[in-house]
């Protein structure tokens, strides 16, 4: 399983949700603030099973287009000089949204 958190301008929240719910998928979702701008984005949580994960984020990127800059990281690696771990994208090339993406892999799940 995999844990999406997605922030995604407002603007394209609504489409982003409709278009998840017409594949098939759920998301837990709010409305943040951040940057210098203190713009209004939405944060969305979605869990998906690993084989899915493409498609989840293809259909964030379709409808989020417009804007720049998808970051398809996949977690931390080690490997920097300074013993820090730095991000990874496994080699993606980053695409053209106004998303930020996060992924997790999730080793365990409960519900309480």
């Amino acid at each position: 399983m995999k844990m999406i958190m997605a922030v995604v301008p407002r603007k394209y929240g609504d489409d982003l949700l409709l278009a998840l719910i017409e594949h098939g998928y759920t998301a837990t979702y709010s409305e943040t603030k951040g940057g210098m701008l203190r713009q209004t984005q939405l944060t969305l949580f979605i869990a998906v099973r690993s084989s899915e994960l493409e498609r989840v984020l293809d259909i964030i990127s379709n409808a989020c287009s417009g804007q720049t800059t998808i970051h398809r990281g996949y977690g931390l690696a080690a490997g920097l000089d300074d013993g820090e771990p730095h991000t990874s994208n496994e080699g993606r090339p980053l695409g053209s949204s106004g998303a930020v993406v996060f992924i997790w892999t999730l080793d365990r799940y409960e519900f309480p």
